[in-house]
């Protein structure tokens, strides 16, 4: 059951919803789905209302314009929506490749990136943040159940259990974690494959070997925390390093939906569907393509009932850099509920199937 004075566990609304993917600061896409979809000038759609899964923000041309418009709508009602890994690292204060933006000391312009992505006046930082601590964990009801990256019942049980901002339980559980470390000796042998290869774990054309200490120390952090999981999935150590996100990663994405065996649906972001594999190729290096051979409007998962509505939109920065101006092929999409039709910021509609 929901409880209503939560702020991690928040009831679905009612009615007829469309349930948008992840933003990534592209706010032209977004204007043009909500077009697609119907809603006017004012964003209004009869009885229809937005939820979005969360990440709204970063790596895109105005993560700043996104949040205002997005905020505007659920504090007046006509919206909800998710807290996203992204929107956990503003609250968290930390500097990751693409949030720049947010920061008076802009890391991404320091090291040439993101160049053309709209920074944040100082003055508004401070509403940023309180709005997105007050976003919910989950969001439920009778028939549907959202969460930004995965639907995991222990998780889920920990976080039912507890009160209070969302920033202070990450912190509680991530110091619980760090007694662990401390006393297993686990952060001096990751602390040694650091000093030896630390160098190269920004440099993408420098292949480090697998580091397993330093994996089996970020799988730790991930796995021991439960907002972690329900905001950016179930993790653990990866075959080979592989180059994501401005560095080369020693963990890999779990496919936690083959074991999601409730009868209800869950519908999440987070974890990129490419739209076409050319593009994948084209914009990744060797990242992992979780839902290879999956067409984009299909169900997932042991029941077919997990709905992944994030493509890759996050990654039209890429598309801008080699040349692409209006005619991208990443895309961001929503889901009409009850109705289960896919729609795309370019029009393209799809039953889900």
């Amino acid at each position: 059951m929901v409880d209503p004075t939560s702020t991690l566990f928040q009831p679905l609304f009612d009615g007829p919803i469309d349930i948008v993917g992840d933003i990534h600061g592209e706010f032209a896409a977004l204007q043009d789905l909500l077009r697609h979809l119907g809603y006017d000038a004012e964003c209004r759609h009869g009885r229809r209302r937005l939820v979005f899964i969360g990440d709204l923000c970063d790596r895109g041309a105005d993560s700043p314009a996104t949040i205002a418009f997005v905020r505007a709508l659920v504090e007046d009602g006509r919206a909800q929506c998710l807290l996203g890994n992204h929107e956990l690292n503003l609250l968290r204060g930390v500097a990751k490749e693409g949030n720049g933006w947010f920061f008076a000391e802009n890391h991404d312009v320091h090291e040439g990136k993101y160049r053309e992505s709209r920074a944040l006046a100082e003055a508004a930082r401070a509403g940023v943040l309180a709005f997105i601590a007050r976003l919910p964990l989950v969001l439920e009801r009778a028939d549907l159940r959202l969460v930004h990256a995965a639907w995991d019942d222990a998780a889920i049980q920990l976080l039912r259990d507890c009160s209070g901002p969302v920033i202070d339980i990450y912190k509680g559980y991530s110091n619980r974690v760090a007694g662990i470390v401390k006393e297993s000796g686990m952060a001096a042998r990751a602390a040694a494959e650091w000093e030896s290869h630390g160098a190269r774990l920004r440099d993408p054309q420098t292949r480090p070997p697998l580091l397993e200490h330093l994996g089996r120390l970020d799988a730790l952090y991930q796995m021991a925390n439960p907002i972690r999981i329900l905001t950016s999935g179930p993790e653990a150590l990866s075959a080979a390093p592989f180059f994501a996100a401005g560095k080369w990663r020693m963990l890999d994405r779990v496919r936690w939906w083959d074991r999601y065996l409730d009868e209800k649906p869950v519908m999440i972001g987070h974890y990129w569907r490419w739209p076409t594999d050319a593009i994948r190729s084209e914009l990744t290096r060797g990242e992992h393509d979780l839902f290879a051979g999956l067409p984009l409007q299909c169900w997932h998962g042991a029941r077919r009932n997990v709905y992944c509505l994030d493509f890759a939109v996050g990654a039209r920065h890429k598309e801008r850099q080699r040349g692409a101006l209006t005619a991208f092929e990443t895309r961001l999409g929503a889901v009409r509920w009850p109705e289960r039709e896919l729609v795309l910021d370019d029009g393209t509609r799809r039953a889900l199937e």
